[in-house]
């Protein structure tokens, strides 16, 4: 007597998936995997992935520098902060620089109540086609109320990051200027088909503050 099983449907689709493994049709994607403090070092000391690069994290005053699974980068000392003083429209087609208040070469600017400023990290930043970034607020600002929307670094993207802080609270906040800003988390994975710099992104290539562009 005949005990064997017949194939179900999922044990014929196993099979055909490691035939065609076997035949290298069908290639099993990579992990996805987030980068950790050897990776990222390794990454920016060989293909300048962050410059300066900063090999530890330096805790003094807001925590700046590699950590475990990501890197805390500083805001230079130049920020634009946001006024409607001439009832200016914050229009993301039509940009205008009567939006905002440029402050230089403080040690840090004041964020009025339910406004926002924005800043250029000190770290330039070279994107591989296989990793990408994605920015955090740090703790220690959004205990105070200033909060940093989520910012992804796309593959093959390069330049100054543009920081956005965003003052939640009905006081004013300090944001201070070479210091600890937000963290970012990077991400490898397959390479895209087309990469940022394969696109030529508008943002490519950006040094200090770039404001908004509509191409």
């Amino acid at each position: 007597m005949n005990n064997k099983r017949k194939p179900s449907k999922l044990d014929l689709e196993r099979a055909l998936r490691q035939n065609l493994r076997k035949r290298k049709i069908f290639k099993k994607p990579k992990k996805k995997m987030i980068l950790n403090d050897k990776q990222i070092k390794k990454l920016s000391e060989e293909e300048e992935m962050i410059t300066p690069f900063v090999s530890e994290s330096i805790s003094k005053g807001i925590s700046h520098g590699l950590n475990s699974f990501g890197y805390d980068l500083r805001c230079g000392s130049e920020f634009k902060i946001f006024t409607n003083i001439k009832g200016a429209t914050a229009d993301p087609k039509n940009f205008s620089e009567d939006n905002f208040v440029t402050v230089k070469g403080e040690e840090f600017i004041l964020i009025p109540p339910n406004s926002f400023a924005l800043a250029s990290s000190l770290e330039y930043f070279k994107m591989p086609r296989n990793v990408t970034g994605l920015v955090t607020a740090k703790s220690t600002y959004a205990r105070c109320g200033l909060g940093t929307p989520p910012t992804v670094l796309e593959a093959g993207w390069h330049g100054n990051l543009v920081l956005e802080f965003s003052n939640h609270t009905s006081n004013s906040i300090k944001l201070y200027a070479n210091s600890g800003a937000a963290q970012i988390l990077f991400f490898k994975g397959d390479q895209p088909e087309v990469s940022y710099s394969d696109r030529k992104g508008k943002y490519q290539g950006q040094v200090g503050i770039t404001l908004a562009k509509s191409k």
